[in-house]
């Protein structure tokens, strides 16, 4: 399978991050806006096949509206409001995925496979 994928774990609560709303963009375009389903992932890839090109990405999480929904109390702004992941892709035709480890306080993100 080639394109991009994504999902949210949630590290707080050791679960994958069910309904979090995310954006994908490039170049300031909009591509993709999607909230992850029960398994913390997208139910399509954000971009299939040739649509991903080589170039720069964005991927924005809502991850402080998510920890709300969850009845965690967060200060406004929360520390992390909005996760950004800014990427490149350099292969085309080639598979991307990129996971969003969060809590409140803290994320990180690797290319995964």
């Amino acid at each position: 399978m080639s394109g991009l994928t994504t999902h949210v774990l949630d590290t707080m609560h050791g679960r994958p991050a069910a309904g979090v709303g995310l954006r994908l963009s490039r170049g300031g375009l909009a591509l993709a806006s999607v909230v992850t389903n029960s398994d913390g992932r997208v139910d399509q890839p954000l971009l299939a096949g040739e649509a991903l090109t080589p170039g720069a990405y964005r991927l924005e999480f809502d991850v402080g509206e998510y920890f709300r929904s969850l009845g965690v109390a967060l200060p406004r702004p929360a520390f992390l409001e909005t996760v950004v992941i800014d990427f490149g892709v350099s292969e085309a035709g080639a598979h991307y995925h990129v996971p969003l480890l969060v809590s409140p306080f803290a994320y990180s993100t690797y290319r995964g496979s």
